[in-house]
């Protein structure tokens, strides 16, 4: 068996704390980058509140965002198959959570 069948037939055992499973509410993620590490802040930020706390931060390689990115298509995909698209559809004026990258054309 060669390194990689060796590999993929690894497996992890991963240990879930109670308070870390508990969760944190996250409306807002603040992404920034290096040519060595994506970092990803999650916040909350309340209508009417003028301060966001950052509740977790992940740094990770860009290789594992672009995985991440991946993952998380998939499990969207999966999702919408099974529940019905999810509508992103917000007021232009509305600046309130994840906003999606706005799509300009490049001449």
């Amino acid at each position: 068996m060669n390194q990689n069948n060796n590999q993929q037939g690894q497996q992890i055992n991963i240990e879930l704390g109670e308070k870390e499973a508990e969760g944190i509410y996250s409306n807002l993620a603040i992404i920034t980058h290096s040519p060595a590490e994506f970092i990803i802040d999650f916040t909350r930020i309340v209508p009417g509140v003028p301060k966001a706390k950052v509740y977790a931060r992940i740094i990770t390689t860009p290789q594992h965002a672009k995985m991440l990115l991946k993952a998380l298509k998939d499990n969207i995909d999966k999702y919408e198959k099974r529940f019905g698209e999810i509508s992103i559809d917000t007021p232009a004026d509305q600046h309130f959570g994840f906003v999606p990258p706005i799509n300009e054309k490049v001449n």
